[in-house]
């Protein structure tokens, strides 16, 4: 079916109800509902981590929905109209935006061609237009949640840092760290790719499956220790036979932690943990853990972008069409691919670029990319 603009239709990425099955379905575009929306137009979208928690079905319904979160797009409808012509690049800023709230009341998502936008001026963000998305595309969470693990950890210059996890978050995490002035930064996992973007930005891959415990190398390298370390794998665990433990992450960051030293938790935990409080205890280690502000950072880091210190794109590893969807979740799920983004709707002719207002009410995130 043709999905142009004139038809009223779109595709969009959708869970078919069962356990790894994603489909891509001819739906209704979006209208605008409330004075509060805006229709915006997809033109690259992202699968996040906490993306697989619907793939895997976590959320335990067999009902049809949306998948997504992560995108930018062009403005097209706006305070109760249809704009006359396109409007300007922003990103949606879960959870206020359609990234959560719209998903939970049966809207369809964001990996589609277009999504309708509650509440849009708080939660949308404008961007400058002069590099490629993929720069900007990390801003709606990665990027964002990973400066927050780094400002759990209470963070220093010249701190040095051990990431636990290469996937977006843990790599944005070591990015961070990089950027505001770590004196040296590990990030452990056992996935070639993964450490080789981890290498690519300055940090010392440490794979824990050879070589011994994490915990012993980084130890043997920096005998007293690491003065902060974050924990950007959370629930998905596993520990060095390959097999899910949830605390092995935690048990390793406070034994390699430095007295006075802290750990950033930014990734889920769903069952009860256990540590070593005494070990934590006479070291003084201070633990913090929580959901992100987007919000609250953005500003920030859409700067960092601007001026060229920050290029967060190197995070993505292929691209694909909205049809090829059920295949980019596979190979995402088998960590074939560190992170990928889908084409979006077609840009028309006329597009041009209008300003709009963007609001001040914080937006929290989903802690997975």
């Amino acid at each position: 079916m043709d999905t142009s603009s004139e038809t009223g239709f779109m595709r969009a990425v959708q869970r078919e109800g069962n356990v790894r099955d994603m489909s891509v379905n001819i739906i209704p575009r979006p209208k605008l509902i409330e004075p509060e929306d805006a229709v915006v137009r997809i033109t690259t979208s992202a699968i996040c981590g906490s993306d697989l928690h619907i793939y895997h079905g976590l959320f335990g319904t067999d009902e049809k929905f949306g998948a997504g979160h992560e995108a930018v797009g062009i403005v097209e409808g706006k305070d109760g109209n249809l704009l006359p012509k396109p409007s300007m690049l922003v990103m949606d800023q879960p959870i206020i935006g359609l990234g959560l709230s719209g998903m939970l009341h049966g809207d369809i998502g964001l990996k589609a061609e277009y999504a309708r936008i509650p509440w849009a001026d708080s939660s949308l963000a404008k961007l400058p237009d002069k590099l490629d998305e993929k720069e900007w595309l990390p801003l709606t969470d990665a990027f964002p949640t990973g400066w927050t693990a780094i400002n759990f950890s209470s963070f220093e210059a010249c701190d040095t840092v051990a990431v636990f996890g290469a996937g977006a978050i843990g790599l944005m995490a070591a990015y961070s760290a990089i950027i505001r002035g770590a004196a040296h930064v590990y990030v452990i996992d056992h996935v070639a790719s993964r450490l080789a973007k981890a290498a690519f930005i300055g940090a010392q891959p440490i794979n824990f499956t050879r070589g011994g415990k994490a915990s012993d190398q980084i130890l043997a390298l920096s005998p007293q220790g690491v003065t902060r370390a974050i924990d950007a794998v959370g629930e998905v665990c596993l520990n060095d036979d390959l097999k899910p433990q949830q605390d092995y992450i935690l048990r390793e960051a406070v034994k390699i932690t430095t007295s006075g030293g802290g750990i950033g938790v930014i990734r889920v935990h769903i069952t009860a943990l256990v540590i070593s409080v005494a070990e934590a205890w006479i070291k003084g280690i201070r633990i913090q853990g929580g959901l992100v502000d987007i919000k609250g950072n953005i500003k920030a880091l859409v700067e960092l972008v601007k001026s060229g210190r920050a290029r967060p794109g190197f995070l993505f590893s292929n691209e694909y069409s909205l049809e090829e969807a059920p295949i980019a979740y596979r190979r995402f799920e088998q960590w074939e691919e560190t992170k990928v983004t889908f084409k979006g709707a077609r840009k028309p002719s006329d597009e041009h670029t209008l300003e709009i207002r963007n609001g001040s009410k914080g937006a929290q995130g989903t802690n997975g990319a």
